[in-house]
């Protein structure tokens, strides 16, 4: 059943309030245990129209969370999600990025970017409509965070925060994707100089063109297309990483028909 339309504005205020803040809530799901996952879905657009309004935040993409087995088992959530990405959650590759009064739990995933060059809004769309609509792909650092208590998250309250979205970082790399085997791209990603990971595109739901092709089509289902010069974060091909001031993360990017780039990020 699903909650009232103030339940879902006074849910927003709170997630909204600990992002603010940098507190975490209890689980929505314990407290609010008639969240659907379409609630959650408007408790979502309610946080990111208060951060637009308040904050003056700008939507410059969207990011899939949840899609390889890695997380789904970590987090124990076996269903994708997604989120929006403001400007405010951009860093360029060598960022050095604050943690307090910025995050609050942060972790680490490495991922493959998208850059779109035209729109693209399902239902239809496929890896192919994917691929000719990608400007480039390029290494990426998504710092998910979450705003409920030690990542005590049922998918109602991932999806209602955001995707548990931080911040993410793009490599300086911009690779034409055309001719590439996505799937067969791997990552490295090391912590602090130590390799602790690693993982190939194909965890992503078997490729990364499946992964934005689902969410391209999910998204159209409720008229929210994709735009031309959007950045689509298509998931974590390994585990999440936690992360804290004093922490350095680096991932390399390699494949049969690309040379090996990198995205770089620092905790202050």
């Amino acid at each position: 059943m699903a909650i009232q339309s103030a339940l879902i504005e006074s849910i927003a205020s709170q997630l909204y309030a600990a992002l603010k803040q940098g507190a975490t809530i209890a689980p929505l799901t314990e407290e609010y245990p008639d969240i659907s996952i379409a609630d959650a879905y408007h408790i979502s657009r309610q946080v990111l129209q208060l951060r637009m309004d308040n904050n003056n935040e700008l939507v410059v993409g969207k990011k899939i969370g949840v899609t390889s087995a890695a997380v789904q088992d970590m987090l124990g959530v076996f269903q994708p999600d997604f989120g929006f990405l403001t400007h405010t959650m951009a860093y360029a590759d060598h960022a050095e990025i604050r943690v307090r009064g910025n995050l609050i739990q942060p972790r680490a995933e490495a991922e493959i970017a998208f850059r779109l060059k035209s729109d693209l809004k399902g239902p239809g769309v496929t890896e192919l409509d994917v691929l000719n609509a990608t400007q480039c792909i390029m290494p990426c650092f998504e710092i998910v965070d979450s705003r409920i208590e030690n990542w005590q998250i049922m998918i109602q309250d991932t999806i209602s925060d955001n995707a548990s979205c931080g911040v993410y970082v793009l490599g300086s790399a911009e690779i034409d994707p055309k001719g590439i085997d996505l799937a067969n791209l791997e990552i490295k990603v090391y912590k602090n100089s130590t390799l602790i990971s690693q993982g190939k595109g194909s965890a992503v739901q078997g490729n990364p063109l499946t992964a934005v092709a689902w969410l391209a089509n999910t998204l159209g289902a409720l008229d929210i297309p994709f735009l031309a010069g959007e950045v689509i974060l298509s998931g974590s091909l390994v585990p999440l990483e936690p992360v804290q001031a004093g922490d350095h993360m680096h991932l390399e990017l390699s494949g049969i028909d690309i040379d090996t780039c990198t995205a770089t990020c620092f905790f202050l």
